[in-house]
């Protein structure tokens, strides 16, 4: 059938685009996502073939944040929402607190063939991307850092440097610069990576806040190596800087799919979910934009070229050389208490 798209914030009922057939509006859900490049990618990629195979209206809202609105939907008993795309934890937080469902992976079995740190009895892997290690080619043409020992070491990589100014993958980061490996860093050593990071602070130019920061600031020249998303840097890159990163001792992370508790086309968003992360729809999502698929079976098609393979932060060879990030440990007690810890450690 078709997707209705809408990317401002906040209204979850659109318009259509064309006509809607009597079957296809009985038949439909509201997906949510974070609107922009990315969700006219996933349009495109995942979102359009979906209807159409499924025979269903998608009805797209978009949203920077979608937690607060998950929390007031569900909270209200009458949720508008069906299926959200959303940071992991949200879908795990949310599923402890009662506010979103509990998926039956019998009746998803794309998602049930998907490895189990990949899933969640709450959610689904959809997109993932990485926090890695960049650096500008001007400054280091050879002999590039591609650790992250290498970016706390001032004396034999001199430059200015940035971090982003959040938790998530930076502890991580302190903590493989401190010697632990990446498959073993969870539960995080909280302690060792404040300590970690209070080494490095000093050399930290800027602490950003958005992806669209990070990535001016190497575009720009203003840093001379830090923490970015990959996708950030390899699109500066295709502007012509000189810039590079390595996916070595990158955290790898993802966004997940989850149905808001009380969903009100829930039968037909259970056939979405598992309809999305179908592995040859997976495998268009790189082809539009630089996110790498959700279900690492979308390698196994001939959808995605051994070249662009190579680019994509969960092929196989390199996910094996990242940490992927533990969601289930973030949301719990001791990673919210990181969270909090967080703004004490900036605010010295």
């Amino acid at each position: 059938m078709m997707t209705k798209q809408s990317f401002g914030f906040g209204c979850a009922l659109l318009s259509a685009i064309g006509l809607v057939t009597s079957a296809s509006a009985a038949e439909q859900i509201t997906f949510v996502s974070q609107g922009g490049a990315y969700q006219e990618a996933q349009t495109v990629a995942i979102l359009d073939p979906s209807a159409k195979k499924l025979g269903i209206t998608i009805n797209q809202d978009s949203i920077p944040d979608a937690w607060p609105a998950i929390k007031t939907q569900v909270g209200s008993g009458k949720p508008i929402w069906d299926v959200v795309d959303t940071p992991t934890g949200n879908c795990l937080r949310g599923g402890e607190q009662g506010l979103i469902e509990k998926l039956d992976f019998s009746k998803i079995p794309n998602g049930g063939a998907m490895p189990e740190s990949y899933r969640s009895p709450y959610s689904v892997s959809y997109e993932f991307y990485s926090s890695v290690l960049s650096y500008s080619q001007k400054t280091f043409p050879k002999d590039a850092p591609n650790s992250w020992a290498d970016f706390w070491d001032v004396k034999k990589f001199p430059g200015r440097r940035a971090l982003r100014n959040h938790p998530f993958a930076t502890l991580e980061a302190a903590l493989m610069a401190d010697g632990v490996a990446p498959d073993k860093l969870y539960p995080l050593d909280v302690d060792r990576a404040f300590k970690k990071l209070e080494e490095i602070k000093p050399a930290i130019t800027v602490w950003w806040t958005s992806g669209a920061q990070s990535a001016q600031l190497l575009n720009d020249g203003e840093v001379d190596m830090e923490m970015a998303w990959n996708g950030r840097v390899s699109a500066v890159a295709k502007e012509g800087a000189k810039v590079a990163f390595t996916y070595n001792q990158g955290i790898l992370q993802s966004t997940s799919l989850c149905i808001l508790k009380g969903a009100p086309n829930l039968d037909t968003a259970v056939k979405f979910l598992n309809e999305a992360v179908d592995p040859v729809h997976q495998a268009n999502l790189p082809l539009q934009i630089d996110y790498g698929p959700g279900n690492p079976k979308a390698f196994e098609t001939n959808v995605i070229k051994p070249e662009r393979a190579a680019q994509l932060p969960s092929e196989p060879a390199n996910a094996a050389k990242q940490a992927l990030m533990s969601y289930a440990w973030w949301s719990s007690p001791a990673g919210e208490a990181a969270e909090k810890r967080w703004a004490s450690f900036m605010q010295k």
